[in-house]
């Protein structure tokens, strides 16, 4: 009688994925959780990373196989916080390797022939080397459609020369998102902004040349950001998200975490606490006491917000301003659903 394990590897036979995730923890939790989910589906699933740079742990994902590729950074270059720059370097760097570790595994893939190459929308050179090895390309968008569509709003008003908005200007509402207004588009801090236009126009140029963009959304939520990606994109769009619905577990963690707040959270009611976080890369000094001291005018009584200094507060002493102990308490770095998944759910919701 044949073993199940067996019986598996029967079926996946000639129905291999190769996944390229960017080595950053919005990107690498939500491409991992990808794969689980195309696995689950009957895919055999490899996974291309950088060898140094935010690599996973392939012990986590026995049922993965791992290849690594060199990332060539400098010390210097892979902590640097201007993450633009360092998305153009890792783009750079990568693309022979990636190259060549994707070409032997093509050339090696005798029993399972390459369905597919499943890559961040963020690696922009990899549609010319799908090209090349006449392998079809996806690309994954790990958050929401109309974070997606603030971006190419963002270049269109960069490429018209409309980006100057002062005053009242800034309160319209843009035509593309009707539910944001200008001064709410994106902003991405790094020394040069031409890059960061260069790098942007770049990806949605790619992403149009792909054979399908993936999101991590769904339709009852964001049904026309949706038709206006396809409207934009005009290539199947599979919006199968949210990707931890199915997988919420995760251990690909680049960062220990922190449960001291956990005690304190056991200790109150349920739906008792009102949980922020604006993600992982947002740098904001006087906003983040405006929203402290918010909360605290409406009333609510515990409030829990995760604060990484250097990136979500860059000066420490703003922390001893805070209007309640409620929100110091929460100076762990708790890394919940949302802040480690660019997840599509709301920013504020109760615990």
């Amino acid at each position: 009688m044949e073993k199940p394990i067996e019986t598996q590897r029967q079926q996946r036979k000639g129905r291999r994925l190769v996944l390229f995730p960017l080595p950053f923890q919005g990107h690498l939790n939500p491409m991992l959780q990808l794969a689980s989910i195309m696995h689950s589906r009957g895919f055999s699933i490899t996974i291309i990373h950088t060898t140094h740079f935010n690599s996973p742990n392939p012990s986590n994902y026995p049922h993965f196989t791992f290849h690594s590729i060199p990332d060539g950074l400098l010390k210097s270059q892979a902590s640097s916080p201007d993450l633009m720059a360092l998305i153009g370097l890792l783009n750079l760097n990568c693309v022979t390797p990636f190259q060549d570790c994707l070409s032997r595994l093509v050339m090696q893939s005798s029993e399972e022939t390459m369905a597919c190459l499943v890559a961040d929308i963020l690696w922009i050179f990899t549609q010319a080397v799908s090209n090349c090895l006449k392998l079809p390309r996806m690309v994954s968008r790990t958050n929401s459609a109309a974070s997606f569509l603030a971006f190419a709003t963002l270049l269109s008003m960069h490429e018209r020369r409309c980006l100057s908005l002062e005053g009242s200007e800034l309160e319209s509402p843009v035509p593309e998102i009707p539910a944001l207004k200008f001064k709410d588009l994106p902003i991405i801090n790094t020394r040069d902004a031409e890059v960061f236009f260069q790098v942007l126009a770049s990806t949605l140029h790619e992403a149009r040349a792909s054979s399908g963009l993936i999101c991590n959304t769904f339709e009852g939520l964001e049904e026309s950001e949706l038709s206006s990606l396809h409207h934009y994109f005009r290539v199947p769009i599979f919006a199968i998200g949210p990707f931890k619905k199915y997988f919420p577990s995760s251990s690909s963690s680049l960062l220990a975490h922190d449960q001291s707040s956990i005690t304190w959270l056991d200790k109150l009611d349920h739906k008792s606490v009102i949980y922020v976080s604006l993600g992982n890369i947002a740098e904001i000094e006087t906003e983040f006491l405006e929203m402290a001291f918010g909360l605290a005018n409406q009333g609510s009584k515990n409030r829990l917000s995760p604060v990484r200094l250097g990136r979500f507060v860059t000066d420490s002493t703003l922390t001893a301003s805070i209007p309640t102990l409620d929100m110091r308490h929460s100076m762990c770095r708790l890394k919940l659903d949302r802040t480690r998944q660019n997840s599509t759910t709301s920013a504020e919701f109760p615990i």
